[in-house]
């Protein structure tokens, strides 16, 4: 944990269905309010995905209400990206969108490689492994990242 917790972080990967929820979810989960945190993606075209929700509830961490969001929604609905602290892309299409936003503010973007579970794994029980895995990479960046829970 070599940086300072920051007040907010936006979490964005592809199409805000999978990955950047789970990390929305489980920053609030383990860090309660002390960031404020929300989650975009490149497109946001689909729902959330099914085995994401089931995934995600088996640790506390609902997302059957989150709504799905691009960075181009964001903009439009006057939220503005500088305002946050900390942008963490979980893929490399959202790095460089990003990055691409952010260009003239002063906004630390980071990249974690977090595995793409869709289309993984044949059968339920394969495809819920994969992201089960999906969610303990990012459970563990986020405990290297920003050290013990402040609530769990």
């Amino acid at each position: 944990m070599a940086d300072t917790f920051p007040s907010s972080v936006l979490f964005c990967c592809d199409h805000n269905s999978v990955r950047s929820p789970m990390a929305e979810g489980l920053m609030k989960k383990l860090y309660g309010q002390r960031a404020y945190v929300q989650s975009a993606g490149v497109k946001g075209d689909l729902e959330v995905d099914g085995f994401a929700i089931a995934v995600s509830a088996e640790q506390g961490v609902e997302l059957e209400r989150h709504r799905t969001r691009s960075f181009d929604e964001m903009v439009e609905w006057g939220d503005d990206l500088t305002g946050f602290d900390l942008i963490i892309a979980l893929s490399p299409a959202s790095q460089r969108r990003a990055q691409e936003l952010t260009r003239y503010a002063h906004i630390d973007v980071e990249y974690w490689p977090i595995m793409d579970p869709t289309g993984l794994g044949d059968g339920r029980a394969a495809k819920l492994d994969a992201y089960r895995q999906t969610r303990s990479q990012i459970h563990e960046r986020m405990l290297a990242r920003f050290g013990p829970p402040t609530q769990e």
